[in-house]
């Protein structure tokens, strides 16, 4: 299995390392510092072995070259991003597998907040590095696609299973629950998770990872297709892209 520690980076993000128990690789996902991310794997005397990224923002790849020139790690990132990325010594893209350690992640390209974003799932541990594509109850913002786009990129994740752990990129969950009121307001799954997410941040304790369940449930990119939502905004023979772009529009302006 995969060893997941979450490291907060900047103000709003997460980095993350991961140690494969069977071969001992350590790798990082995302690392838009690189001193809290040494800094914790020399606390728990792990080697970092590879650097994993899902796009091209600063946000997620400053701290690349740092942990590279102290470590030696591989760094692995988005096929599409080699010309915005530095520091690259292998890339994959949709469809791909990557290698790390005795597991193997299926590569989603999964593109709209950027064109060339893709995320990991590492089927044995069933854990997903969503990266800014699929957020606890949000998505990302369409800096680059668009809304159409990133509707075909959240439905990819519908067909992983339903316990699937999701490592997104960002602590962004409070004001996306805030959101999600406003959209599917008789959603008494959403209430009570609400409730629980307040309550976490109240005591600045973190909201992520969640459930890929807990997002088909609650999440309203994800749920373009409910009735209740589409007649909360009156949108009931739409198509699930135009409901969805709708979604993101409000979202966007909240």
């Amino acid at each position: 299995m995969i060893d997941v520690r979450q490291i907060p980076v900047l103000s709003d993000n997460y980095c993350y390392l991961l140690r494969d128990e069977q071969t001992g690789a350590v790798g990082v996902i995302d690392p838009g510092e690189a001193l809290p991310v040494l800094n914790e794997a020399n606390q728990l005397n792990w080697k970092i072995t590879d650097v994993i990224l899902t796009h091209h923002h600063n946000d997620h790849v400053d701290g690349v070259a740092e942990i590279k020139s102290k470590t030696g790690a591989k760094v692995t990132g988005p096929t599409k991003d080699t010309h915005r990325i530095d520091h690259l010594d292998a890339t994959v893209d949709g469809g791909d597998t990557l290698t790390f350690g005795s597991q193997t992640a299926k590569v989603f390209y999964v593109p709209g907040h950027t064109l060339g974003h893709i995320a990991y799932w590492f089927e044995k541990s069933n854990i997903l590095f969503s990266g800014d594509s699929l957020f606890a109850l949000g998505c990302g913002r369409l800096f680059e696609g668009t809304p159409e786009m990133m509707w075909q990129s959240l439905q990819q994740f519908i067909t992983l299973p339903k316990q699937t752990v999701v490592y997104c990129a960002h602590e962004y969950t409070l004001s996306n629950a805030d959101f999600a009121l406003t959209i599917d307001p008789e959603n008494e799954t959403l209430r009570q998770r609400v409730v629980e997410i307040r309550a976490l941040r109240a005591q600045d304790k973190p909201t992520v990872p969640s459930t890929l369940n807990e997002e088909f449930e609650t999440n309203p990119f994800l749920r373009p297709n409910d009735q209740e939502i589409r007649k909360q905004l009156k949108m009931e023979s739409a198509t699930d892209a135009e409901v969805f772009k709708e979604i993101r529009l409000r979202k966007d302006n909240f």
